[in-house]
């Protein structure tokens, strides 16, 4: 039987760390990820907001070769990539009247139920494995809210970034956009996909890394019983979302605090969300697991740049006891020394990492996936952060901003038992997008996370 997809222009073969995701993605295990920003376009842009947002994702398109691919048989062992033909923008791409101004912020009741919506669902070939939700705010939707939702084996953290300068620039390029020259559909480009990760880096593996891994996995595996990292693993998956923002003045403030502390914001945020969640389980749990996603661009071929979509990423687990993080004062000597993990982890250059270890996995579906299923889950939390998105010319009203940010991504079935998806927008304000999976932990307990966590980073920065 033939299908729509049986013509398309083969590619490569998924990635090994890309094939983590095509294989959670068809079990709903893990569905994609959400890059939400404001925008604000000038009075000069007098076409249809429609034709200038085409104009731009045509140039995106045209840029990222990954936009127009789509992997196919994702739950079997070899999946693969193809390449569309074409792409009608009018499938991914959608317009609607938000029913008030988007804030994005922990007021944002709106922007976050459309997250926890887009968060539940995937994506399905022939169609393109992205999405860019347009919400405008008015009748000249000269301000609008863009959501660019994503399948993550087509990029990690940092391509969302990309995608939004990109757009940025693109909507900046599409000034002398002149009546119906914008397309709806789309040829694909004919450049080659990036290479995937193995391919541009050996991912060595130490035989005492190997054998330490194996230990832990096999032979002493039983769960902590002080370790607190919510319920067990569980399905079906629904993603609960929650904001937290400081504003500018208290971001420049966290960052300058953290400096003088001899540590970075994202580990200095690290443990404050340890410490937060000590302030609301129960005093039998006196450990906490978490992990940071860590790009690898830097040591990566010229090939693979900071503005390449694409994963590229390895994590670093850490873990905290109560004891050190719960005392009156903030623990500056728990986030340098997670500074020095990070450190210690960055010097080796991707040597010995988790994702290195993928080689050796036979079955993803079964051995990363469906065999955890009612077991006990090892990670706390997550804090997956961005740094900063710059935009240049920013005070230059005559031409496209771009003003907040939001990161989200759906809660992992398989992951850690909370989320924190951590970015600062070109206005300054550091944002943290909060995901957790119903049932896994009660939503009180989130809140009250959320709550003791404001209020220790408002301390922190003044």
């Amino acid at each position: 039987m033939t299908t729509a997809t049986d013509n398309f222009e083969r590619l490569r073969a998924v990635g090994l760390s890309e094939k983590y995701s095509t294989s959670r993605h068809p079990l709903g295990f893990y569905l994609n990820v959400a890059f939400s920003a404001n925008y604000t376009v000038p009075e000069t842009f007098t076409l249809p907001l429609k034709d200038y947002v085409y104009r731009a994702v045509e140039t995106l398109i045209n840029q990222h070769p990954i936009l127009s691919a789509i992997p196919l048989d994702e739950d079997t062992k070899d999946p693969y990539w193809v390449r569309l033909p074409e792409i009608d923008l009018s499938q991914p791409i959608s317009f609607q009247k938000a029913a008030q101004t988007l804030s994005l912020d922990e007021n944002d009741g709106e922007l976050q139920s459309i997250l926890e919506a887009q968060h539940g669902i995937g994506f399905t070939a022939p169609s393109p494995f992205w999405r860019l939700l347009i919400l405008t705010e008015d009748d000249e939707a000269r301000r609008f809210t863009a959501v660019f939702v994503y399948h993550h084996a087509l990029g990690d953290g940092t391509s969302g970034k990309t995608f939004h300068r990109s757009f940025l620039q693109a909507l900046r390029g599409a000034v002398s956009l002149q009546p119906d020259e914008a397309k709806q559909v789309v040829p694909s480009p004919k450049t080659p996909l990036l290479p995937n990760l193995e391919a541009v880096h050996p991912l060595p593996i130490s035989i005492r890394y190997l054998l330490r891994i194996a230990f832990k996995e096999w032979v002493y595996s039983k769960p902590d019983p002080k370790l607190w990292a919510g319920g067990q693993f569980q399905v079906p998956l629904k993603t609960n979302i929650r904001f937290l923002v400081l504003t500018a003045a208290q971001t420049s403030a966290f960052v300058k605090v953290c400096r003088e502390h001899n540590t970075t914001l994202t580990c200095a945020l690290y443990t404050a969300i340890a410490r937060s969640i000590f302030a609301h389980v129960p005093e039998k749990f006196t450990r906490v697991t978490g992990s940071i996603p860590i790009t690898q661009r830097p040591w990566l071929p010229d090939t693979i740049t900071e503005d390449s979509m694409g994963v590229y990423v390895q994590e670093l687990g850490e873990s905290f006891s109560r004891k050190a993080v719960t005392g009156k004062t903030f623990p500056w000597s728990e986030a340098q020394r997670v500074r020095k993990s990070v450190k210690k982890e960055v010097a080796l250059e991707s040597k010995n990492t988790s994702v290195g270890l993928f080689k050796y996995v036979k079955d993803y579906r079964k051995d990363l996936c469906e065999s955890k299923i009612g077991k006990e889950r090892g990670s706390t939390f997550e804090v997956s952060s961005l740094g900063v998105v710059k935009a240049e010319n920013a005070d230059d009203s005559s031409i496209p901003q771009m003003g907040r940010v939001i990161f989200t991504q759906c809660a992992s079935v398989t992951g850690a038992a909370l989320g924190f998806s951590v970015i600062t927008g070109p206005d300054g304000c550091l944002t943290l997008g909060i995901s957790w999976q119903q049932n896994v932990v009660d939503d009180d307990i989130v809140q009250s996370v959320i709550d003791t966590l404001k209020k220790e980073l408002h301390q922190i920065s003044g």
